[in-house]
């Protein structure tokens, strides 16, 4: 289709808005800048830019032909008899175009005015869009459209349609797409003996197939994503993202980390002070990560561990480890709650055998970050524990030796990297050779993950899994509540309190807003507060001064306050054993693994908890779907295995937020057996073929591998 389609599509403003209140500016942008904001900077990139789907413009029908086909996609084609601007009920452009079988009329509600000339009496017009039938006949509502001389030829393929940025025409993209296809270098970067052992097709003919299938291909196949072409493509991807993560991993056991070998008094006296004994899991995971502690080259291990399972104790027993060797320890997590949380539970279990921890965040005094960041560089800390706080240009290490991120998936790519590159600097002064020196990095989630994706994103990663709950705790029984028996629950939640137990309240949204019309943090803590007078309800959210949340959440720890009204700032490191009934309130708005952590804050001691899942209906199919899988199971990795089929890779990763390069063509779901395949594949070139990868990862890639480092 011409630039002109997208005029005719409905979604531009009348001539009269268009430009309303639009900075100049915007309308200079050149095309080509456009194509860079699409990650479209060579020939390549282009012609690895393949289409969402396609449009059948091959075949042309009668109007009265397409009449009887109902609401179906049809192209027809006439001459206008009629073009009018019409106002009633409402500012509309009306073309009536004829055939030799009959008439139709093109409706189009928002329109430019150049389009009454473009679309005059007389005018042949190629039309493709559903005809319907209205109160006037036969009709179609902002169809596609184009200008053609009469026996103007039809495409011999299917149109592509293809993911465009703002401003980008189709028309623009397939004529630069073309273009840069006629100018490539189509070599192959797997010889034809493997693509026969592995049964995929040519790389040229199977990228031309996707731009322009011919009119009998498997039109199934192409939209499945399951004809040979598109299988080439999704295995070359993933080749690539295998091969560079074997590559980073490869490069990462290069580098130089001080061995960390030393199991000491504070290792020994911390496992004699802790008030219960450590699961078999958390015994089994602790010697992975000391064997890795005590290699010279950086450990970079994911440690994953359901909500409650224990992987506080097991971070500072390997932070132990680094202190009993003489280095600095330092603890990251995305919140300052959950950051606050780790400090204080880390601090009362090292300051009494005598080891310095310090505390950084955003929000302190300035003296006190002074304080603490003059006792970071002195070594006078020997942990660390803070927010984002830790990789400001201000944070100097003495000798940092182990990092540990908490619910990494939070942290950008390049906060991660920030925190990792802070200076080694051992006392004495570093030797040439030691510039280069990392150092060790364990990661922490309480999300899961399942093995497809693991191996799939996290291929440079050892992980480390606790699969077992310590003893004691309570199984939590999970109900879902309509939001119309509110009355009930707030009776259950004042029952509750008067048997000396203590509730969360959590809300999705701390102001009012007309658009979503939840209910909110603060309108729900004045309604409990009217309804149960004798209760001490608090209240916490993101907008609170940290000092304020502090306040709150010590009082709710100690028991002085009943019923915690939260947001969602206490999804993760909220630890307090009395709690034991949880209400989540619109539940259908939250997604599975933010369930699954709100819900872990309760059954942590001993009493029989309840998750109370308050919707408001009508619920929608996937809403419905979440809330059952949360009702049927409490097991973190199937949860985990859920939500990945409903949600994909690039949402259950946190990619938008973390930058992780995600998978454009494969699909996890369904294309399992092509990762193995990859893996298996990326370790053979590796060893025997590394100009293979270097042409592979250089068509692919280019220079985005740094994200899938760290």
């Amino acid at each position: 289709m011409p630039a002109n389609t997208k005029k005719a599509t409905g979604k531009m403003p009348s001539t009269k808005s268009a430009n309303k209140g639009k900075p100049a500016a915007r309308e200079s942008i050149k095309p080509e800048n456009k194509l860079a904001k699409l990650g479209l900077h060579n020939d390549m990139d282009l012609a690895l830019h393949l289409p969402l789907r396609y449009e059948d413009e091959t075949t042309l029908m009668t109007i009265a032909d397409a009449s009887l086909r109902g609401l179906q996609m049809v192209q027809v084609e006439g001459v206008v008899t009629a073009c009018d601007v019409q106002f009633r009920p409402r500012r509309q452009l009306v073309v009536t175009v004829g055939d030799d079988s009959g008439q139709l009329v093109m409706r189009f509600l928002n329109f430019y005015g150049s389009q009454t000339k473009q679309l005059a009496e007389g005018t042949r017009v190629r039309v493709r869009g559903e005809l319907r039938h209205g109160f006037f006949g036969a009709e179609m509502v902002h169809p596609q459209y184009k200008v053609v001389n009469e026996g103007a030829p039809l495409p011999d393929v299917l149109t592509p349609v293809y993911p465009a940025g703002e401003g980008l025409s189709q028309a623009y993209l397939r004529k630069s797409i073309a273009n840069a296809m006629s100018r490539l270098d189509w070599q192959d970067t797997l010889p034809p003996s493997m693509l026969d052992t592995l049964k995929l097709a040519a790389f040229e003919p199977s990228v031309r197939l996707l731009h322009n299938p011919p009119p009998d291909v498997d039109e199934h196949a192409l939209i499945e994503r399951s004809h040979p072409a598109w299988i080439r493509m999704k295995f070359d991807e993933l080749l690539a993202q295998q091969l560079s993560l074997k590559r980073a991993q490869a490069a990462r056991r290069a580098k130089t980390a001080r061995a960390l070998p030393v199991t000491g008094r504070v290792t020994a006296d911390l496992v004699k002070q802790l008030p219960f004994k450590l699961t078999g899991a958390q015994e089994r995971v602790l010697e992975e990560i000391r064997a890795d502690l005590r290699h010279s080259f950086p450990m970079q291990r994911l440690l994953q561990g359901d909500v409650g399972s224990g992987k506080t104790v097991v971070a500072a027993l390997a932070a132990a480890q680094a202190i009993d060797s003489g280095f600095q320890a330092v603890l990251m997590a995305p919140t300052e709650i959950l950051a606050e949380q780790h400090f204080r539970k880390i601090a009362a279990w090292m300051e009494p055998l005598d080891v310095g921890v310090a505390w950084l965040s955003g929000s302190q005094k300035k003296k006190e970050k002074t304080e603490a960041l003059a006792h970071i560089e002195s070594g006078a800390a020997r942990l660390v524990v803070g927010t984002h706080a830790l990789i400001q240009d201000t944070v100097q290490f003495d000798n940092l030796g182990l990092v540990i991120v908490d619910e990494q998936h939070r942290f950008g790519v390049g906060q991660r990297l920030a925190l990792r590159n802070k200076s080694f600097n051992p006392a004495g002064g570093a030797a040439p050779d030691e510039a280069q020196t990392v150092p060790h990095q364990l990661m922490m989630s309480a999300t899961p993950i399942p093995r497809t994706l693991a191996m799939t994103y996290y291929a440079d990663l050892e992980v480390s899994v606790i699969d077992e709950l310590p003893p004691g705790r309570s199984p939590i029984v999970t109900r879902v509540i309509d939001q119309n028996r509110r009355d009930e629950v707030i009776e259950r939640v004042h029952a509750a309190a008067l048997e000396g137990k203590q509730i969360y309240w959590v809300c999705p949204l701390i102001e009012e807003s007309e658009a979503l019309q939840l209910q909110t943090a603060t309108d729900t803590h004045a309604t409990l507060s009217a309804a149960l007078p004798g209760l001490n309800i608090g209240l916490v959210h993101g907008r609170m001064k940290p000092v304020e949340k502090q306040i709150v959440m010590e009082g709710f720890s100690r028991g002085a306050v009943h019923v915690l009204v939260a947001t969602t700032v206490i999804e993760v490191g909220v630890d307090v054993p009395n709690a034991s009934l949880m209400v989540i309130e619109h539940a259908e708005r939250f997604g599975l693994s933010q369930l699954h952590q709100l819900r872990g804050r309760v059954g942590r001691g001993s009493a029989a908890s309840v998750c109370l899942l308050m919707y408001q209906g009508p619920l929608g199919g996937t809403a419905k779907e979440r809330l059952a899988i949360m009702r049927e199971t409490t097991d973190g990795f199937e949860i985990a295995r859920r939500d990945l089929d409903i949600r994909g890779p690039g949402e259950f990763l946190g990619a938008r937020q973390s930058g992780e390069a995600m998978l454009r063509f494969a699909d996890l779901a369904t294309d399992q057996w092509l990762v193995e395949k990859a893996r298996d594949t990326a370790q053979a070139l590796l060893q025997h073929a590394p100009d293979i990868v270097e042409r592979h990862l250089a068509r692919w890639l280019g220079g985005r591998e740094d994200y899938l480092k760290v």
